[in-house]
């Protein structure tokens, strides 16, 4: 038999009340590496752990079963915060094995990783491959990490399907997806550099500093994209697409840099020319105010010299009218 076709017809044979009674030992074929057995194996969920890790009872004992050939975001690693839709992972992996689902695991060349988890394909009833199935959601991307490369190509194909619809790691609408992150910083990074640069120094100021938290923004999203070019949420887009949108943030950041530049030198002159005009003012202001004291001093002096002129003149007078009352006394 084709070993390809019996992976296929491998979950419905191995499945059944009969075959399952006991451990399963399927056909020996040829895998793509060349020439190396490979046997399928009845086993029962126990528990998932995360996205592409699960504990499957098999050979009489619980073992930790790592997915051949897909990777889904981080939730359990010791230093690594949980990942982008890692949980929903997480969560469909739970909604396709439950505790108690009975499964058929394929190898290939090496059994176990690093970690000695074995590595496995795991199909269950309706002859699904879970691990393409995360692939056609765009909840796991394809991994190549030789010699296993047999089932390589079926999740590639269904995470090809995921990239055609743009679903899960590829979805622009999730807020955490890079497509999204990146889209979102280019597009608020846009807006902050056209915004208008206002009139006055503050609204100016304002508009710089629009340009600043965007340049943040999208400088942070640069930095996550180039540093974790090993991460699922930077694997999920593809090497290409990665390249494209390093380039869209780069042109925008060098962009809203130069947009930065000009806000803060028009802000500066706006406020120079505004100190400019208020110190202008407040020196006409105080030039006014000594004008107005100096009309109020000469006014002032001008009404006490008249009253002085009027009182001398009083007493002039009275004078006079005496010395001619006196006068006509004698």
């Amino acid at each position: 038999m084709n070993p390809a076709h019996f992976r296929r017809l491998a979950p419905a044979i191995i499945l059944t009340a009969t075959v399952l009674a006991s451990t399963l030992t399927a056909c020996t074929g040829s895998d793509a590496s060349g020439g190396t057995p490979s046997d399928y194996q009845a086993g029962t969920v126990v528990r998932v752990i995360d996205g592409d890790t699960l504990v499957i009872n098999f050979d009489d004992e619980d073992q930790t079963v790592r997915l051949l050939n897909v990777d889904t975001p981080e939730t359990k690693h010791p230093d690594k915060p949980v990942e982008c839709l890692g949980l929903e992972a997480t969560e469909k992996l739970e909604s396709l094995t439950p505790p108690g689902t009975k499964v058929a695991l394929d190898f290939d060349v090496e059994r176990t990783d690093k970690y000695d988890r074995v590595l496995a394909a795991v199909f269950i009833e309706d002859q699904t491959l879970v691990n393409a199935e995360l692939a056609r959601i765009g909840l796991g991307v394809p991994i190549l990490i030789e010699p296993n490369r047999k089932y390589y190509d079926e999740v590639q194909a269904a995470y090809n399907e995921a990239t055609a619809q743009g679903v899960g790691l590829l979805d622009p609408a999730a807020g955490c997806t890079l497509p999204a992150e990146v889209t979102d910083a280019v597009e608020t990074l846009a807006a902050a550099t056209d915004a208008p640069m206002g009139e006055t120094a503050a609204a100016v100021a304002a508009t710089a500093a629009g340009i600043l938290a965007a340049l943040a923004t999208a400088k942070s999203a640069r930095e996550a994209l180039a540093a974790g070019k090993d991460t699922v949420r930077v694997l999920a887009v593809g090497a290409d697409r990665a390249a494209a949108m390093l380039r869209d943030l780069d042109t925008q950041i060098a962009k809203g840099e130069q947009s930065l530049t000009t806000a803060n030198t028009r802000a500066t002159a706006l406020d120079d020319a505004e100190k400019a005009a208020q110190a202008a003012a407040a020196e006409a202001e105080a030039a006014r105010v000594a004008e107005a004291a100096r009309i109020e001093t000469e006014r002032l002096q001008a009404e006490a010299a008249e009253a002085a002129r009027v009182e001398a003149e009083r007493i002039q007078a009275e004078a006079a009218e005496a010395a001619r009352v006196e006068s006509e006394r004698l």
